[in-house]
């Protein structure tokens, strides 16, 4: 299933465009700076809505101070508009904040990176030829373990990403060794270190290694150790809560492979299924906060920062590559950026920052089958010269 590449941890940053679908009109601007500053931004977002995402909301943070933009609706029953303010759930995004805490206690001296997986999580990863004493914590953060990803089981797929096995099973709850057995079932894509592949399964035991070095959850730790001390008041770990916390608006999937057809309220779930892969809800002005201040170096040491950065060819794009939940990307214009996608039914999310943490933007569309977030970002970062 098409949703299966973009719901529950997206594939690596900037490497694909969605496709469009019918269109919705579009809504205003607000902030300080100039809008003239962020037209080429402007244009993108509303070309979005045209193309058939109901609703986007945006967040510029820069050293001019905060532009923030909405367009379309945030629900698609009432006409009410998408608000700047929006929490949303922001799917692989979490990825960074798991692998922030790891490199913390990395910095700590209470892990290695190249510790095994087996180290932590003795006879966890096992079957199919999957071995976690050949897997270190390293290759699960930049996805070179060859671990299978859970997401792409056609059976899980069909219960949890189709439109009858959505609305049997949307509230259920799974835990994180649920999702590493359905990966254990299969073989892995390949030896660890020979290759790169995204795998949610990854993150999911990441989570679990924070849990077991700290003895404490993983959400306990990003909370503790992130969502504090930046004063993240938007931003949390909702583990079996279903409802995204107000203000929000509606989020809408097709649950389908195809982009025509009805679109479906998909706002409450049950995001365990997504675990520490995905289930993370934030808003734009906080993954602004966030993201600058990893990059300007206020989370990790320079090693931790520096090691994060480290990346790995992603995909067939020469101009990204995948570090410790970090992707990098060079746009067309030759701009640097770091930061991170995600994909979780109904939502669509990106938030990105130069690498002095100067320039951040994070932004949200409230459906999951069209839209063109990567115009969205070259629109921002490259202005009319993406033109």
């Amino acid at each position: 299933m098409r949703a299966r590449t973009t719901l529950v941890g997206a594939t690596a940053l900037l490497l694909t465009a969605a496709v469009a679908g019918p269109a919705v009109a579009a809504g205003t601007a607000t902030g300080s700076p100039s809008a003239d500053a962020h037209s080429a931004t402007r244009r993108a977002i509303e070309a979005a809505v045209q193309a058939g995402v109901p609703g986007v909301t945006a967040t510029v943070k820069g050293t001019h101070g905060t532009w923030s933009t909405t367009a379309g609706v945030g629900d698609t029953r009432t006409g009410e508009p998408r608000s700047t303010a929006d929490r949303y759930r922001v799917g692989s995004i979490t990825k960074t904040f798991v692998s922030t805490v790891l490199l913390q206690l990395e910095a700590e001296g209470r892990l290695s990176l190249d510790d095994t997986v087996d180290t932590w999580l003795p006879g966890v990863v096992r079957g199919h030829g999957h071995d976690g004493r050949r897997i270190t914590v390293r290759r699960l953060l930049n996805h070179t373990s060859g671990i299978y990803n859970y997401t792409a089981d056609e059976a899980f797929g069909r219960t949890y990403f189709s439109k009858d096995g959505f609305f049997r099973h949307r509230y259920d709850t799974r835990t994180p060794l649920d999702l590493v057995a359905i990966a254990m079932r299969h073989k892995p894509d390949f030896a660890p270190g020979t290759s790169w592949n995204y795998s949610n399964t990854n993150y999911v035991l990441a989570g679990m290694v924070i849990e077991k070095v700290t003895g404490h959850s993983y959400a306990t730790e990003i909370t503790r150790r992130i969502i504090d001390p930046l004063h993240l008041t938007a931003t949390s770990v909702p583990g079996t809560r279903v409802t995204v916390p107000q203000p929000s608006s509606r989020a809408y999937s097709k649950l389908a492979e195809t982009t025509t057809g009805p679109s479906y309220d998909v706002t409450e779930l049950n995001p365990s299924i997504a675990a520490s892969a995905g289930e993370m809800i934030s808003n734009s002005a906080d993954l602004d906060r966030f993201y600058s201040a990893l990059l300007h170096g206020k989370l990790l040491p320079p090693r931790q920062l520096k090691e994060m950065k480290t990346t790995v060819k992603s995909g067939g794009d020469v101009n990204s590559g995948y570090g410790l939940g970090l992707v990098e990307a060079t746009l067309t214009c030759g701009v640097r950026v770091y930061g991170h996608d995600g994909g979780i039914h109904g939502s669509q999310s990106l938030a990105l920052t130069t690498a002095d943490g100067r320039h951040s933007l994070a932004a949200n569309f409230n459906g999951d089958w069209t839209g063109d977030m990567v115009a969205v970002a070259e629109g921002e970062f490259c202005g009319d010269r993406s033109r």
